[in-house]
């Protein structure tokens, strides 16, 4: 079961993340925000793409869903914390660091 305090400990260890307020939740950068931690911090949502979204969910849906609005459609992606492993939390945050860490071209 991963916590919050997980969730922060790992991001934070990952290349040149930063953590800053973001509206009501915490987000975590590198080149841009891939992860934002629910105030409540039961939850968290991340940065996949739609592939790695459909994936993720498919494999584990208790604990994966797609945020639901057009920033799901983009990948965006909610973990429950207290459903996740640390191993899935580890993995999930290094996939969305990845994405995070890309230069998005137009």
């Amino acid at each position: 079961m991963a916590t919050a305090t997980d969730l922060r400990r790992i991001a934070l260890s990952l290349p040149g993340t930063t953590e800053a307020p973001h509206f009501d939740r915490t987000a975590f950068k590198v080149r841009r925000t891939y992860a934002t931690l629910a105030a409540d911090g039961r939850t968290a949502n991340l940065v996949f793409t739609p592939d790695e979204q459909e994936f993720k969910c498919q494999l584990a849906p208790e604990v994966f869903s797609p945020v639901p609005n057009a920033w799901g459609k983009q990948g965006w992606t909610t973990i429950t914390l207290d459903a996740a492993s640390d191993e899935e939390l580890r993995a999930a945050l290094e996939m969305a660091h990845g994405n995070g860490a890309a230069v998005k071209r137009r």
